[in-house]
């Protein structure tokens, strides 16, 4: 070891440790600094704000940009750096800990006014970098700013509570009284909301997102989970709003969590993205996959859709799909519990005479009729069923979805599965299990699902076809009009499903 020079960063390192509250890789920062004009760190006067401050890799980093900027501005280095540190930075620390952690790593000590900062015109120990210890406001056993749940985070004074400042305010610009020109940070992602068995939770980065546009800074960039995309579980509004907000400028988006966060696994992938407050134009949309890269200016939604593409090379192809303007595959998926039963519903080996073949899982049976709470219609028809979720990791091509089978008549399902159709009869439900499984159909589809959930929402921009013929992907191909690369894109994302 003594003849080896290894000085590693201890925020690279600090930044593979943790699963629930992500630490940010410097070099993750200096890629989301590098979006903003260069000219911000050689202006004495711009401030910046991280409202979530972790590590302070964000606050070291924009210090450090500004030391080197600011040099014939402000030549003395000491008057320079109090400058920056009293003048220029701010942050707002999520926890204790990290706070003393942030003022370490940004002012060279935990303590502001301490005797080993580098900042000499402090007269407090926080400095700029904020904490206090905020309680969460409950109502009917949740949090009015957070939706904590009272059970899980009602707190003694020795524990923390996990109410972020920045989110527990009616009116942020108050913590600081005064504006900032950038506001940058890495959120917390989730809270437990004491669903399920108790490891359910919800998202939470999109309250930083919001309550950070209430303070009108000129750019707001947050890296956060991509899983927004589809919505849902508290995020559908967020999502409408974000991919209707012209102001965002730049986009990039990492389908594998693990090539921005080393060795952090985020289902959905992640992304980080530039929003400019006078900007109203398409945004740069750079996709990032097993290490390559590719950047399209475009609206976030596509016109005559609510979809937002994911991959760019995914464009010009829903886009020759919508020109035909047909129906959607999704007018005869079924919501969620086609039946109305719970996949936690008990079945028996044995038939009776009040009593229907049922598929679950882990096990298919025989229900009882009475459980049957709603489509009770559908029992005597043929269906076509497909698994409600299905999760993949690792390198692309993807099966996408389950393997989808015929149902025959007098069965149902938990809510393990989707009913489609039902259908008149098994030739046209072989021919939609067919069209399920081409690489067309499942590459649609994977615009859309960005968990391994598959709700019937994930089938929107699927079109419908003439089912009393087989489909094969030769031919849906010749239908669009595809290219020989937009097809070669299909292959490289879409595995054949063996039926």
């Amino acid at each position: 070891m003594l003849n080896v020079n290894y000085n590693p960063d201890v925020l690279s390192c600090l930044a593979n440790l943790s699963n629930d509250e992500v630490f940010t890789p410097p070099k993750l920062v200096n890629e989301m600094l590098d979006m903003l004009p260069q000219d911000l760190f050689q202006n004495k006067e711009t401030t910046f704000l991280d409202p979530v401050t972790k590590s302070g890799v964000f606050l070291r980093e924009i210090a450090k940009r500004l030391n080197e900027g600011l040099k014939q501005q402000i030549p003395d280095q000491q008057e320079r750096i109090n400058h920056i540190f009293t003048k220029q930075l701010y942050g707002i620390a999520i926890t204790e800990l990290t706070s003393l952690l942030a003022r370490r790593s940004t002012y060279c000590s935990k303590y502001a006014n301490g005797d080993y900062s580098v900042c000499t015109d402090f007269e407090n120990e926080q400095g700029n970098i904020k904490y206090e210890r905020i309680q969460h406001t409950w109502k009917n056993g949740k949090c009015i700013y957070c939706g904590a749940n009272e059970e899980v985070y009602r707190r003694t004074d020795d524990l923390e509570t996990y109410a972020y400042q920045f989110i527990h305010i009616d009116e942020p610009q108050n913590i600081f009284n005064m504006k900032f020109d950038v506001i940058i940070g890495n959120p917390p992602y989730q809270l437990n909301d004491g669903g399920g068995m108790g490891t359910s939770a919800k998202p939470i980065y999109q309250k930083f997102i919001q309550q950070g546009m209430k303070l009108k800074p000129r750019y707001l960039s947050m890296i956060i989970p991509a899983r927004w995309y589809s919505g849902g579980k508290g995020l559908d509004e967020f999502r409408n709003d974000m991919l209707n907000d012209r102001r965002i400028k730049v986009l990039v988006d990492y389908f594998n969590s693990v090539e921005c966060f080393p060795g952090v696994d985020i289902s959905g992938g992640v992304c980080y993205f530039l929003w400019e407050r006078d900007n109203h134009s398409d945004c740069k949309v750079i996709s990032i996959r097993d290490g390559n890269k590719n950047e399209m200016i475009r609206p976030l939604l596509e016109k005559n859709t609510s979809t937002f593409i994911r991959f760019n090379q995914g464009v010009s192809i829903l886009r020759k799909v919508k020109s035909l303007n047909e129906k959607s595959l999704q007018s005869i998926v079924s919501s969620r519990k086609p039946f109305g039963i719970n996949s936690s519903v008990r079945v028996s080996e044995k038939y009776s005479k009040n009593s229907v073949k049922i598929y679950s899982y882990p096990n298919n049976g025989y229900v009882s009729k009475h459980k049957i709470l709603k489509n009770e219609a559908w029992l005597p028809e043929i269906k076509v069923m497909i698994a409600k979720a299905y999760g993949e990791r690792g390198s692309f091509p993807y099966l996408v979805i389950g393997k989808p089978f015929i149902a025959e008549e007098n069965t149902c399902c938990s809510e393990t599965y989707l009913v489609i159709g039902p259908v008149v009869n098994q030739n046209r439900a072989k021919n939609i299990q067919y069209y399920l499984a081409t690489k067309f159909t499942r590459f649609l589809i994977l615009q859309k699902k960005n968990t391994q959930n598959a709700p019937k929402g994930v089938y929107s921009e699927v079109p419908i076809q003439n089912f009393d013929e087989e489909w094969t992907d030769e031919k849906l191909y010749v239908k669009y009009g595809l290219t020989e690369e937009e097809t070669k894109f299909i292959d490289s994302m879409v595995r054949t499903m063996e039926l």
